[in-house]
């Protein structure tokens, strides 16, 4: 099986565009990601397009009829906040298996204001956890990692200072400042111990990947700005017998990331930076101890350290995060892989991680009253 690497990536600034189509969104990060690989739409043997909000609306086939319909075979996918992350995967699975050699894999969401999970419409767990919002799921997050290791409100605040700092040097960041911890603080409680500053921004966005073979990037020199896609792995929630009052929210990561470092042989010390899914700031603290790059309960001696921000031991959502660059459901997994790639090909300007050569990226998608869905990418300079 030939090994795959991402060819051209990337992003439109994450915002918001009312008077703009989910298509015409698309468009744009399909065309910055074809101009990166230096190919066109013409060159792609396959799309993979993700988006949530209009899973039933053809997006990929109305993108194509925006840049080009050449005939190609379109996958539409809608996977929760992991969509975008599982389109590519799609995409690294067609060329993995022989189908393809290029393919163009896109991720889109536009979602305006308002507050994120509102639930299923199926029958719910309120009453017995509260609320079948976000903001309720992540709050008992926080606090029962609060219950069991000690972690303060403090720390996790300093989640969110960290990455909106980072943001300042994004300028594809939907924010652009810093908060300080006791405007953090501060600031309007959404679900305790999270604040409106602790709550990752619902916005409008597209990220593109151009994925190729190994046999096809070097027929089309390509090789000096690729960016080698070392694992591709997707999990769900295995069961386990619990509380229905706290869902768990940490299995799938373990598995995917467990699978991912097994696969590789490599392991949580070889990562250089990490993008993971900072959905609320108590998510990203659990994150740390879910990816294994420190052990349970240690995760608040992070924060505090200064580990995990740009000139720490391990920089992670450098790129500002959800909390900070914004959340675009089905763009989010892809715009995390750019982040990625981009300091991988040492590109990434103020917020450059030094000699990165690894790095992983995380989204995980689902609910209170849903599924859940984890993918783990974990990138390499070539």
């Amino acid at each position: 099986m030939s090994d795959v690497y991402i060819a051209g990536i990337d992003m439109i600034r994450f915002g918001r565009y009312p008077d703009r189509t989910v298509p015409d969104l698309a468009a744009e990060a399909a065309l910055l990601a074809l101009d990166d690989a230096g190919l066109s739409i013409n060159d792609m043997q396959a799309l993979y397009c993700g988006n949530l909000m209009q899973a039933s609306g053809m997006v990929g086939q109305r993108m194509l009829g925006e840049i080009g319909q050449t005939g190609i075979p379109v996958t539409n996918v809608a996977n929760a906040c992991a969509t975008g992350a599982t389109a590519f995967r799609d995409a690294w699975t067609a060329i993995k298996a022989g189908l393809y050699d290029i393919v163009l894999a896109v991720g889109v969401e536009q979602m305006g204001k308002g507050l994120l999970g509102g639930g299923s419409g199926e029958p719910s767990t309120e009453g017995l956890i509260g609320s079948g919002t976000m903001p309720a799921m992540f709050s008992h997050v926080g606090m029962e990692h609060a219950r069991k290791y000690g972690t303060t409100f403090d720390q996790f605040a300093r989640v969110s200072v960290k990455n909106h700092w980072h943001s300042t040097m994004n300028e594809k960041s939907m924010y652009q400042m810093e908060t300080p911890l006791q405007e953090v603080m501060a600031a309007e409680m959404i679900a305790w111990p999270n604040t409106k500053l602790m709550c990752s921004v619902n916005v409008d966005g597209s990220a593109a990947a151009v994925l190729i073979s190994e046999k096809k990037m070097k027929e089309l020199g390509l090789a000096d700005r690729a960016v080698k896609i070392r694992a591709s792995e997707m999990s769900s929630n295995p069961f386990r017998a619990r509380q229905m009052a706290m869902p768990d929210f940490s299995a799938a990561t373990r598995v995917a990331v467990a699978q991912a470092y097994e696969h590789t042989g490599i392991g949580p010390d070889d990562i250089d930076l990490i993008e993971l899914h900072d959905c609320f700031a108590t998510a990203e603290i659990v994150h740390y101890e879910n990816l294994g790059i420190c052990k349970d309960g240690e995760a608040g001696r992070l924060i505090n350290d200064g580990d995990t921000q740009l000139g720490g031991r391990l920089p992670v959502n450098v790129s500002g995060g959800l909390l900070s660059k914004g959340h675009p459901l089905g763009a989010t997994g892809i715009a995390n892989i750019y982040e990625v790639s981009t300091h991988l090909r040492g590109k990434a300007g103020k917020r450059q991680v030094e000699g990165a050569r690894l790095g992983l990226t995380h989204v995980v998608g689902g609910g209170p009253d849903m599924g859940t869905a984890c993918a783990i990418h974990i990138l390499e300079k070539v």
